[in-house]
């Protein structure tokens, strides 16, 4: 067996680098040979990485309040630094879809739309509603404590449950960043999943919800958004793509943020 066909083992130190590298922008170096089934091994430590990115967003945010910037202001830049941080990755996916399935009258046409690198008036108007729920919740929540705890559990969650959209649906291209990385092992599948809902339900645990049941409630909400996500990519496209997961990944931060605000709005 030669080196082109021997599987290759990685480690898990391995995987979670490449976790990092694909959904941040930190320099991370890499050594060596890149293994072909990486990518899809790496699928599994998303809710991990989601869940540093948004322990950095709640470092940030707490030292902004130390410097007596109001919850406004400090929640913009949080957002504008948790976006610089991510490359706007999932912001671009939200993007094509939005320019895709609200322009495209057939499903050769939203495709080709979302291939498109430019984007439109759906895909701006998506953008801009994104980063003002995003950045209302926060201020909303004020206290930093309470604005770790939710950028915890919400980009946790929402990276979390992609390996098992991904396993669900089939890719609606043959080609793209989706199908290159083939279908995730059920195992790390159902383990993303597991871990990014320890998170979040962790950190739902830290938040004034006045019930446990609530915060129950907030996780299967969560879980239907991206359910409800992957249902109308099916119906749309046929499937799935990067796209579709970069907008399912902030459709479910977004639908945790504000149920998060609502609950302890009703709390109080």
């Amino acid at each position: 067996m030669d080196d082109a066909t021997r599987p290759h083992r990685t480690t898990a130190l391995a995987e979670l680098a490449a976790a990092v590298i694909f959904l941040t922008r930190l320099p991370l170096p890499w050594r060596g040979h890149w293994p072909a089934d990486l990518d899809q091994r790496a699928l599994a430590w998303f809710p991990i990485v989601g869940a540093l990115i948004g322990a950095a967003g709640g470092l940030l945010y707490w030292g902004l309040s130390l410097l007596a910037l109001s919850p406004l202001l400090a929640a913009v830049v949080t957002v504008t630094a948790l976006t610089l941080l991510t490359g706007a990755l999932h912001e671009d996916g939200l993007a094509d879809v939005a320019d895709g399935f609200g322009g495209g009258r057939d499903r050769e046409a939203k495709l080709c739309i979302m291939k498109d690198s430019r984007v439109g008036t759906y895909g701006a108007l998506a953008l801009v509603l994104a980063a003002l729920l995003k950045v209302a919740a926060l201020a909303q929540l004020a206290e930093p404590r309470s604005v770790a705890a939710a950028l915890i559990a919400g980009h946790a969650l929402s990276r979390g449950l992609l390996p098992a959209l991904k396993l669900a649906l089939p890719d609606a291209r043959r080609t793209g960043l989706s199908a290159s990385q083939g279908r995730p092992n059920r195992a790390r599948a159902l383990a993303a999943a597991v871990i990014g809902l320890c998170f979040a339900a962790t950190c739902l645990g830290k938040l004034p919800l006045g019930s446990g049941f609530t915060g129950l409630a907030l996780l299967l909400l969560t879980a239907a958004a991206v359910a409800g996500m992957g249902r109308l990519a099916r119906r749309q496209i046929g499937g799935i793509t990067g796209d579709v997961l970069g907008a399912s990944q902030q459709l479910a931060e977004i639908t945790l943020l504000l149920g998060i605000v609502a609950a302890v709005g009703l709390a109080r």
